[in-house]
């Protein structure tokens, strides 16, 4: 179970379960050299976990004041499987990446497969939900369709600028929900920049002729959540970098979902695009699935005293092309 709200405050567990790159934070010497990060790691301390013993050991944001905690050694795990879709589970949920394990005192078990994670995940099952004009202050020729799953409560959009026409190239950007950028205004990142620029060079592109579509997908944090994107914050305030943040939480610095942003495409009846972005894993990932990228289009936008670490982590560790 989630050690975060599912277990009863009085359960308990022998085990934990946690990411390798968490047990790296928690200097698990036998883990360090060869974890892949984001596998699931099975840990054993000197007494049992409670909740807010587990709570302490998932949450890298309470180190500081918990700095004290094993010794811990890790065991082996005959059920990989399970406890990588585990770990996966987590992270959709925008959760810690942490459980107890068979945790007494828990209540009914309730039963969770890998095949269950696959078939929830499987972009088949996108299709358009609806679609209407929306006039938006960048451009009043704007439609907006709206995708989902039927056991997905996340709501995909693309937002079309223009008139839709066969055998014009679009111009299409790939924009990961951002709360914090896109609504509030957020100085630590450079989104709310690049979705207005976005618009804007689309607005250009509809008035001489063609067209432009923005893809919002509905995965913030790139894809680990508001909450765990908070406590990346949080740790970045200690000092860490964005990357490091991820890491000792124990999550992926990158789990967007462009299979989803590939097949909206489809849907859409696009397979080339001409792209919005600094970033060339999504031009790899579009080509993957079979989207042809006539080009890619350098977007960089949005550089300020508050996130130039962000930018820089982002050119000098993820690869993003940035000046």
């Amino acid at each position: 179970m989630p050690v975060e709200t599912a277990v009863a405050r009085g359960a308990t567990s022998e085990r934990l379960l946690i990411s390798a790159a968490r047990a790296a934070t928690l200097k698990l010497a036998n883990q360090r050299e060869a974890a892949v990060p984001h596998a699931p790691v099975l840990i054993r301390g000197a007494e049992p976990f409670d909740l807010d013993l587990a709570t302490a050991v998932a949450d890298p944001a309470l180190d500081l004041n918990n700095p004290l905690k094993g010794p811990f050694r890790a065991e082996p795990l005959d059920w990989g499987r399970a406890a990588a879709a585990a770990l996966e589970l987590a992270r959709l949920a925008g959760i810690l990446p942490a459980f107890m394990v068979a945790p007494d005192g828990a209540g009914e078990a309730q039963p969770v497969a890998p095949s269950d994670l696959a078939a929830w995940a499987d972009p088949s099952l996108l299709t358009i939900a609806t679609r209407a004009r929306l006039p938006v202050a960048a451009s009043e020729e704007g439609e907006l369709v709206v995708f989902r799953k039927p056991d997905d409560t996340r709501e995909h959009c693309a937002l079309i600028i223009g008139q839709q026409m066969a055998g014009t190239v679009p111009l299409v950007r790939l924009h990961s929900e951002c709360l914090t950028g896109d609504i509030l205004g957020s100085l630590k990142c450079d989104c709310g920049p690049q979705l207005d620029a976005a618009l804007e060079q689309m607005a250009e592109q509809a008035a001489g002729g063609g067209y432009g579509v923005l893809l919002y997908l509905r995965q913030e944090g790139r894809g680990i959540g508001l909450i765990n994107k908070m406590r990346a914050y949080r740790l970045q305030d200690q000092g860490f970098d964005t990357i490091e943040a991820n890491e000792r939480l124990g999550l992926p610095d990158e789990a967007r979902d462009f299979i989803t942003a590939s097949q909206m495409l489809r849907l859409l009846g696009i397979g080339e695009v001409a792209l919005l972005t600094n970033n060339e894993r999504k031009v790899r990932a579009l080509e993957e699935q079979g989207i042809i990228v006539a080009r890619r289009v350098e977007h960089a936008h949005g550089s300020n005293r508050h996130n130039r670490r962000y930018l820089a982590t982002k050119r000098d560790r993820a690869g993003h092309i940035l000046p």
